[in-house]
Formats: C-alpha cells, structure tokens, sequence
C-alpha cells in the first residue's frame, strides 16, 4: 500500500527533525538538547516540530533510539554463546549493560523518562520507520527488541527457562522486577554521580547481582548447566 502525500510530507518532516536531534546529541550531549537548536538545524522554526510530534521529547526519543543500534546488531552474537535459555539471557544482559552503561543517558531517556505518551506507540513508529534495522534478526530477538518495557522483555524471553526446567512460571516476575530495579538503580547512581564507577565498574556489578538473582532462583541440582563467563 503505497503512502499518501500527506503521509510522505509528514514522514520527511520526522526525518529532519530526526536527523537534526542526532546531530545535536552528538555534539553537546542529550541533556543539552533544546527544541530552538533542533528546529534551527532542520530549517525551520520551534513551533514547526509540534505540528509533528506531541512532545518534543519523542524528538529526542527517536534521535537517542540511534544509539541502540550497536546493541541490536551485537544482541544476537552474545545471546549466541548460550547453550539454554538462562545462559542466553544472562548475556543479552551482558549486551545490554554494556551498550547502556557506555550511554546512560541515552538509555534512560528511553527506557526511564516520562515520555507522556505509551511508549511501545512510540517504538512501533520508530521501527516502521526504519524497518532496516530489524532485518537479519532472529525472530526471537525481535521480539525482544520491539518490546519497550524491560520487564515485559525478560519475561518474554526467559519464560521458556520454564521448560527446561530452571525456574517456575511464578519466579518470572520476581526475577523480570528484580533485575530491572538492580540495573536502574545503577544507571541512576551514575547519572546522580552517586557511585564514582567506571563503566566497566558499574557492568560488572549489575551482572553480578543479576547473576544472583537467577542463581538464587535456579534448583541446586540445575546450577552446573549453567555457566556463564561474561567478557568484562
């Protein structure tokens, strides 16, 4: 089904706000971006954007959706080096922090900000948009990518753990919840410069405790089929 005019004008315009947005975070950094600097770049005046978008914050919510791209792409590798569903979920986390924690703002804008709008509209827009950035992936971990929510994205994925014998269905949204809070926590810290952490720092203690969780969880007798050597 081909696109009408109106729906073409409108998907350019996303484009140079877009584009102007990304161009900005790359150089003073997310937390600096205004909407005045963002209309200018693209040619336009600040009252234009809204004509477009709702928030001025889904304009940095679809510019800071680029920086996820590295972790999408690398995403299916490290799931790769698992040999069941735990060992493949602990290193979707390994991915996962390391992408964040090497962006924290990035990422919390995404997945911590009130955006006032549901997010998962939001993220389905994106990827309508951009539908070359799913291609290659698994359908399993486009399931994953396409959920916003983090908790959603764990239960979906580690549900199969269920099967095989790991946990019970009733862990999964203890596990889902726990690991989330464990990982915002972190992220928090760092951005309030709470905790002093390198990168490598604040990674290695997310998957440590994340590790524990699922370990705590996991029968004794089951724990030697799980082994997981994260590269940090």
């Amino acid at each position: 089904m081909s696109l009408s005019r109106k729906d073409i004008q409108k998907e350019r315009m996303w484009h140079y706000f877009i584009n102007a947005a990304s161009e900005t975070i790359d150089e003073v950094g997310i937390s600096q971006v205004r909407a005045r600097t963002v209309a200018e770049r693209a040619g336009f005046t600040t009252s234009t954007i809204y004509n477009y978008f709702r928030e001025f914050s889904h304009v940095i919510f679809f510019a800071a959706m680029r920086y996820t791209k590295p972790y999408i792409e690398q995403l299916p590798q490290y799931m790769d080096q698992g040999t069941n569903t735990l060992e493949k979920w602990l290193y979707s986390w390994e991915c996962f922090c390391k992408e964040s924690f090497k962006h924290p703002q990035i990422y919390s804008h995404i997945f911590i900000s009130n955006l006032k709008q549901v997010p998962e509209d939001l993220l389905d827009h994106y990827y309508r948009m951009y539908k070359h950035e799913l291609v290659g992936l698994p359908d399993q971990v486009q399931s994953i990518v396409l959920q916003h929510t983090l908790s959603t994205r764990s239960s979906l994925y580690i549900q199969h753990a269920v099967d095989e014998g790991f946990i019970r269905h009733e862990d999964i949204p203890y596990i889902t919840e726990t690991t989330l809070l464990i990982w915002k926590g972190m992220l928090t810290d760092i951005l309030n410069q709470r905790k002093p952490y390198s990168q490598t720092e604040a990674m290695r203690k997310t998957l440590h405790l994340v590790h524990k969780t699922i370990m705590n969880i996991v029968p004794v007798d089951k724990h030697q089929e799980v082994n997981v050597q994260f590269n940090i």
